[in-house]
């Protein structure tokens, strides 16, 4: 039986352990954090696609309990008028997305899932190396002085990934998108709220919000300007937060975003956004990558996590199927990279209301929300 070494504990991470333990191969999962990761506060959504994914594994029950219902989306002007609504995909009887839940519940859920069915999770270990071997055995080498040994290692290591380095050393940085984004929760109950509704506000800037059945909503607002980088955003209290986020919606006749903004008393979270519109190398010798670490596209589509779900299927499907590995990070590649570069293109900021408008009609997103993958159907390879 083959063993991976799969470097990174988030979504894509775990969700290809499971995938792989289905497929008859092994692994250990190697996370930098000792805790989560550093982004763990904010929220994010599960589309129709990701939903489907986990129901590959047979994880998808224990994200719907850990999450809710977030069929439909609304988008309105800085007016306050609604210039589209509707489901975010097609209604299939037996979907059960899309799902909105924090980022800490989904790692929670899913690494809950992978222990109790054997996987192994090791946290503290930041690779910092990897040596492959004459017979092709990968040796990786973490901060802390230890070692592991596997027939081959998967980086699912994220949006700065250390494995993309290693496999090709020319590759491309990151994008900054030119936003920042925040996220806040607040569980008021004299603002507006939004039970089984995503609505996005686009006027001066970009606010988006929901609300819970327990009646928390959940909150993300889009600051335009330069990157902001740890230090800066630890330095930052709340009230600052508020105060910066609000002042892009006050010549907005919709005061809803406002309004929840300074209802939002916790913490908020921020990070800067940045993307990798095409990578020239996602794999080498017994290395390949997945999920941010291969491909990473604006949030504005809400499909982060559900496309790290669908290439932890789509991997472990030609590792089963295939009879060696460069024919099956060929074709994993093959299959992947025409999906995630156009999601890339797709969910960049909308320049004007008329293509923010175009873009909002829920035909247009049936390609990435109505996917769906045969796990019994053999992979073809490239050959």
């Amino acid at each position: 039986m083959k063993h991976a070494l799969i470097i990174g504990g988030g979504i894509a991470g775990t969700a290809t352990a499971m995938a792989l333990r289905k497929a008859g191969i092994s692994s250990t999962v190697y996370e930098a954090f000792a805790h989560g990761a550093d982004d763990i506060g904010a929220f994010l959504m599960i589309m129709h696609n990701g939903m489907d994914a986990l129901r590959v594994v047979d994880a998808d029950g224990s994200v719907v309990a850990a999450s809710f219902s977030t069929p439909r989306a609304e988008y309105l002007d800085g007016a306050g008028n609604v210039f589209s609504s509707g489901p975010f995909g097609a209604d299939h009887p037996d979907s059960a997305g899309p799902r909105t839940l924090t980022r800490a519940d989904l790692y929670r859920t899913l690494h809950n899932e992978l222990r109790q069915r054997g996987g192994r999770i090791e946290h503290g270990k930041r690779l910092v190396g990897v040596v492959t071997r004459a017979d092709g055995r990968v040796v990786a080498a973490f901060e802390d002085g230890t070692h592991a040994e596997g027939d081959l290692l998967i980086g699912a290591d994220g949006i700065h990934s250390v494995t993309r380095s290693l496999i090709d050393p020319g590759a491309p940085a990151p994008r900054y998108t030119g936003l920042n984004i925040a996220y806040g929760y607040t569980d008021a109950s004299d603002i507006p709220l939004s039970p089984g509704t995503f609505r996005m506000i686009r006027g001066g800037s970009g606010f988006g919000h929901t609300t819970s059945p327990e009646g928390v909503t959940f909150w993300v607002a889009h600051l335009p300007g330069a990157p902001l980088d740890k230090a800066e955003i630890a330095a930052t209290t709340a009230a600052q937060w508020r105060a910066r986020a609000t002042e892009l919606f006050v010549n907005d006749a919709e005061t809803t975003a406002v309004r929840i903004i300074n209802s939002t008393t916790d913490r908020i979270m921020v990070s800067a956004v940045y993307e990798i519109p095409s990578l020239p190398r996602w794999h080498r010798d017994s290395m390949v990558l997945v999920g941010d670490a291969a491909h990473a596209a604006s949030p504005l589509e809400g499909q982060g996590a559900s496309m790290a779900l669908e290439d932890s299927i789509i991997l472990a499907q030609c590792l089963r199927d295939l009879p060696s590995l460069p024919e099956a990070f060929d074709t994993y590649e093959r299959i992947r990279r025409s999906r995630v570069e156009r999601l890339v293109t797709f969910s960049g900021r909308a320049a004007t209301m008329a293509e923010a408008k175009e873009k909002a009609r829920p035909e247009r997103r049936s390609w990435l929300v109505d996917h769906h993958i045969d796990w019994d159907a053999p992979v073809i390879g490239s050959a």
